[in-house]
């Protein structure tokens, strides 16, 4: 509106310079039609007569001024510029300039290159529209129609605590008190929801992957928390996070958690340490103890079933196979003993004498000194 009034206003003022639409009057002005004085050079009133005279006397008409509508448009032309033959544009490059102008704003805002990974929120004034999938997206001219675009395929980690030199403690189910460092996986699930639902998704993330974590380690002992248990914790605080972001509309998929670092505080550490490598100690002779335990079983279970396969052939043959075990058992026996074989009369004994056989030799020093007189 108030462009229109400053238009009009403009006007107003080149009319009453002008003197209306038939241009100045002179001085002598008596609004009738035989006066013909106009007092000066502008254009006359056509209902006036000309400068010569009369119409009917046969007299030549001078030459007219410019009307009034002609000095309008010469003023317009002249203040904006377009007067085109005294050094400004001429009114059709200024359409043409102005076209290219919108037909650019039009083509830049109207047309939108969708990557195969993401996808795009439209809004209408303000008002969610629809989402665009990959391609090419046409909507309305900006600020009609605007577009957000979202990677919905990326993987985003927050880590908690954000610095590694920051102190997490959490409280067990023991209570006891533990330092721990993790991170979230998560990526874009609805591009809607996303957008509009949270106002700040990361920090509501957070928030939710810090409350399901304490929940979780309160369910655990210290020991569990630090080495056993910590598939466990991952896997409930998943779920956890899903459950509640899910509840929220949030728009958010999670795709892990995973436990960087769990300790004891720094100040009783190396207790924890000491105590961790006492456990593990004792761990391993356990498992020692087990295996041997095994073997012996199994070397058991050997022999049973080599016996019971005796037994099969002692069925068979009683005789045969007493004598068989007799020999084993007196191989078994006599086999590491000093034997003295004496054969039948009319046969030369044999006299291995093995204790004889088995007395080391004396070295020869020694022999000399004992043989030498005193």
């Amino acid at each position: 509106m108030s462009g229109k009034t400053g238009w009009v206003a403009r006007g107003r003022v080149l009319l009453a310079e002008a003197g209306g639409p038939w241009g100045k009057r002179g001085g002598g002005e008596s609004g009738g039609g035989g006066s013909g004085g106009d007092g000066g050079g502008g254009p006359r009133n056509p209902w006036n007569l000309p400068p010569g005279g009369g119409g009917g006397g046969g007299k030549p008409r001078g030459p007219r001024g410019p009307s009034a509508l002609d000095e309008l448009l010469r003023r317009l032309r002249d203040q904006f510029g377009g007067g085109g033959g005294d050094g400004g544009l001429p009114w059709p490059l200024i359409r043409i300039g102005g076209a290219i102008v919108i037909g650019v704003w039009i083509l830049l805002t109207s047309f939108h290159a969708v990557g195969p990974q993401e996808r795009a929120v439209v809004t209408t004034f303000g008002a969610y529209s629809r989402t665009i999938g990959s391609g090419i997206g046409l909507t309305l001219p900006y600020p009609i129609e605007s577009v957000s675009k979202l990677n919905v395929a990326e993987i985003r980690t927050i880590d908690i605590p954000a610095s590694g030199n920051t102190q997490n403690f959490i409280l067990t189910g023991d209570q006891n008190i533990i330092d721990l460092d993790y991170s979230v996986r998560w990526s874009i699930a609805d591009p809607e929801l996303f957008q509009f639902q949270l106002t700040d998704p990361e920090e509501t993330i957070k928030e939710v992957a810090e409350s399901s974590m304490r929940a979780a380690v309160s369910r655990v002992d210290l020991i569990g928390a630090i080495g056993a248990k910590r598939g466990q914790i991952e896997a409930d605080v998943e779920q956890r996070m899903r459950s509640i972001l899910a509840a929220y509309r949030s728009g958010v998929r999670i795709e892990g958690i995973a436990i960087k670092r769990a300790d004891p505080p720094a100040e009783v550490i190396d207790a924890f340490k000491d105590v961790t490598a006492a456990q593990q100690e004792a761990q391993s002779m356990i498992n020692q103890a087990n295996t041997y335990s095994q073997q012996v079983t199994q070397r058991a279970l050997g022999e049973a079933q080599s016996f019971d396969k005796v037994y099969e052939q002692y069925r068979l043959a009683p005789g045969v196979t007493r004598r068989r075990m007799y020999y084993e058992t007196m191989e078994q026996v006599l086999g590491k003993l000093d034997k003295t074989i004496v054969e039948t009369p009319g046969v030369m004994p044999y006299l291995p004498l093995p204790a004889a056989a088995r007395k080391a030799p004396e070295p020869p020093a020694a022999a000399a000194t004992q043989g030498a007189p005193r």
